[in-house]
C-alpha cells in the first residue's frame, strides 16, 4: 500500500509537559535532565553555528536501557526527539526541535569489546573516533578519519556516514559498520547486523547507516578495524595553481596508483594552517598536495618514485617528504587544522561539502573563484582531492554578511550538481542542504525516501525537519510539534 506524502500543516508546539519531565528525571536522574536556559544554550546548534534552536530538554541517558526508556516516553507523550552526539556535526542535523527532547549520548563512553584476532571492535555511541583507534593500536587501526575526530563521536559517524583523509582508499563508516544495535522510534529495541562482515536479506543497516537519526538511535556499534599497513610514506608537495594540483591527481589516479590519501589545501587555507601550526609551509604557494601512500614496502618505494615523478612533470615548485613519523604527524596535523585556523583570517565562515567528479576540479575550482568575484567574499578551498570531496569555506564579518555568505555557499552546491556531482559528501544533508535535494532527486525519488522512513517511524518523531526539503507526513493526523523547525518565524533563531 503506498504511504501517502503530505506536507506539515504550521501549528506552534506547546511547552514540555511536567510529567514527561519527571518520567525522564526518574529514569536518568534528574541532573541529567536539563532544562534551565544557561544549560540548554550549550546544545542549541551543532558546529553549524548558522542555525540555533533551544530545545525543550536535554536528557543524556548513560545506557542503552535509559535510552530506550527515554524514547519510550517521548513516543508515549508525542514528543520529537533529535539524538547527538560531540556536536561536531556541518549541516544541522542535530539541530534540536524547539519545545522537543534533545537526547545527548556523551555519558555512553564504553568500550564493550575488541577482538583483535578477527578485525572487530564494539562501542557505544558516544566513544570518539580517535578512542577506537588507540583501543585497537598498534597492530589494526580505523580508518574513517574525519578532521575532528578527536571529538566526533562515533555515533555522530554511522548518522552522516562519516568520511576523512583516508576514505579515498578505504572507503567510508558504512565500509565499516557490520552491526548495530538500534532504538527505534517508538522505543523497540531491534539489532540489525552483528560481527558477520554481511548478512542474509534486505540490507537495513546500510539504510541506517548515513539516515542522520531520522530512523532511530543506535546505542551500540559493531566495527571492522583493519591491521596497519607494513609501511607508509608522505609527502606534501606545492604548486603554483591549484589547476596545476588537481592534473596532478588525476594523473596519479589514472596512473593506477591509488594512495591512502591524496588531500589539497588552497592559498588561503595554507595562509590559515601555517599561522595555526607553523609546519614551514610556504604561505605564497598557490596550492599544497598531501599524498600518502601506504602497503607493502617494496610496492610503496615504487609507486613513491612514481607520485614524484609526476608532481615534478606537472610544475611542483618544492617537495617536502616526511622523514619519519613526527613529521608525518605534523603535516596531518597542518592539513586538520584548516577549519579551526580560519578564525585567524575572518571571525566567520561558512562551510560546503560538495563532490565532483575528479576530471572537472579544475573547472569547479574556476566558478568558486568567479563566484568569489561576484559576491565579494573569499573563499578558501580545502578537500578530499581522490575523490572530488570539496570543502569550500566562506568567510565572512558578522552577521550583516551572514545571509550573502550563505547564498555564495548554495550558489557553490549548485555548481558541484552542474557538474554531475552531489550536494554532500560526508557531512550530511541535515537542514543546511535539504533545499538543494530536488537539484538531485525528482519527486517519485523523495517520495520513496520518505516511505523508507515511516516504515521505521511512523509518527516521525526521530529527528524531524532533516534530510527532507519540505516537511512531509506518513499519514497521520497533524499533531502540535509538526512545524517545520527552521521556518522563520520566531520557531528557529538564524545566526
Amino acid at each position: 500500500m503506498s504511504l501517502p506524502v503530505t506536507n506539515i500543516p504550521p501549528t506552534v508546539p506547546p511547552a514540555l509537559d511536567h510529567a514527561l519531565l519527571e518520567r525522564l528525571r526518574a529514569i536518568c536522574g534528574r541532573e541529567h535532565v536539563l532544562t534551565e536556559p544557561i544549560q540548554l544554550r550549550t546544545y542549541e546548534s551543532d558546529g553549524l553555528l548558522q542555525y540555533r534552536v533551544t530545545p525543550g530538554a536535554v536528557v543524556l541517558p548513560g545506557s542503552a536501557v535509559e535510552v530506550r526508556d527515554v524514547v519510550r516516553a517521548c513516543s508515549d507523550a508525542g514528543v520529537p526527539w533529535v539524538a547527538r552526539g560531540a556536536g561536531s556535526g556541518l549541516s544541522g542535523g542535530a539541530l534540536p526541535v524547539r519545545e522537543g527532547v534533545l537526547i545527548a549520548v556523551t555519558r555512553m563512553r564504553r568500550v564493550l569489546e575488541v577482538d583483535i584476532g578477527n578485525g572487530r571492535i564494539v562501542v557505544e555511541p558516544g566513544v570518539t573516533n580517535t578512542e577506537v583507534g588507540l583501543a585497537v593500536g598498534p597492530t589494526h587501526f580505523y580508518p574513517p578519519d574525519p578532521s575532528s575526530q578527536i571529538v566526533c563521536s562515533i555515533g555522530g559517524n554511522v548518522a552522516e556516514n562519516s568520511g576523512g583523509a583516508h576514505c579515498f582508499k578505504y572507503g567510508f563508516t558504512t565500509n565499516y559498520v557490520t552491526g548495530l544495535e538500534v532504538v527505534l522510534a517508538d522505543g523497540e529495541v531491534v539489532t540489525l547486523g552483528g560481527h558477520e562482515l554481511d548478512v542474509p536479506g534486505y540490507d537495513l543497516l546500510g539504510a541506517f547507516v548515513g539516515s542522520e537519526g531520522t530512523l532511530g538511535i543506535c546505542t551500540k556499534i559493531w566495527l571492522r578495524v583493519v591491521p596497519v599497513p607494513e609501511t607508509i610514506e608522505t609527502m606534501v608537495a606545492f604548486f603554483d595553481t591549484t589547476g596545476e594540483a588537481g592534473e596532478t591527481v588525476s594523473e596519479i589516479v589514472s596512473g593506477g596508483v591509488v594512495p591512502g590519501a591524496i588531500e589539497m589545501m588552497d592559498n588561503l587555507t595554507i595562509q590559515a594552517a601555517e599561522q595555526a601550526v607553523g609546519a614551514g609551509f610556504p604561505t605564497d604557494a598557490g596550492a599544497a598536495l598531501i599524498v600518502e601512500l601506504d602497503g607493502s614496502q617494496l610496492e610503496c618505494e615504487a609507486r613513491f618514485d612514481d607520485v614524484v615523478a609526476i608532481c615534478e612533470r606537472n610544475g611542483a615548485t618544492g617537495i617536502r617528504i616526511a622523514a619519519d613519523a613526527a613529521e608525518r604527524a605534523l603535516i596531518w596535523r597542518t592539513r586538520k587544522a584548516a577549519f579551526a585556523a580560519m578564525g585567524r583570517l575572518a571571525p566567520n565562515y561558512y562551510v560546503q561539502d560538495g563532490v565532483i567528479p575528479r576530471t572537472k576540479l579544475p573547472e569547479v575550482l574556476a566558478r568558486i573563484s568567479a563566484l568569489s568575484d561576484e559576491y565579494g567574499l573569499r573563499v578558501a578551498n580545502v578537500f578530499h582531492a581522490g575523490d572530488g570531496n570539496l570543502h569550500p569555506l566562506v568567510l565572512y564579518d558578522g552577521e550583516a554578511q551572514a545571509e550573502h555568505a550563505e547564498e555564495l555557499a548554495g550558489r557553490i552546491v549548485e555548481a558541484c550538481v552542474d557538474a554531475g556531482g552531489s550536494i554532500t559528501g560526508e557531512h550530511g544533508v541535515g537542514v543546511d542542504k535539504k533545499r538543494y535535494m530536488p537539484r538531485m532527486f525528482e519527486e517519485p525519488d523523495l517520495a520513496a525516501f520518505q516511505h523508507l522512513r515511516c516504515a521505521f517511524d511512523p509518527r516521525g518523531l526521530a529527528n524531524p525537519g532533516k534530510l527532507m526539503p519540505t516537511p512531509r507526513l506518513c499519514g497521520e493526523v497533524p499533531g502540535p510539534y509538526r512545524r517545520h523547525p527552521l521556518e522563520r518565524d520566531g520557531i528557529a533563531e538564524r545566526f
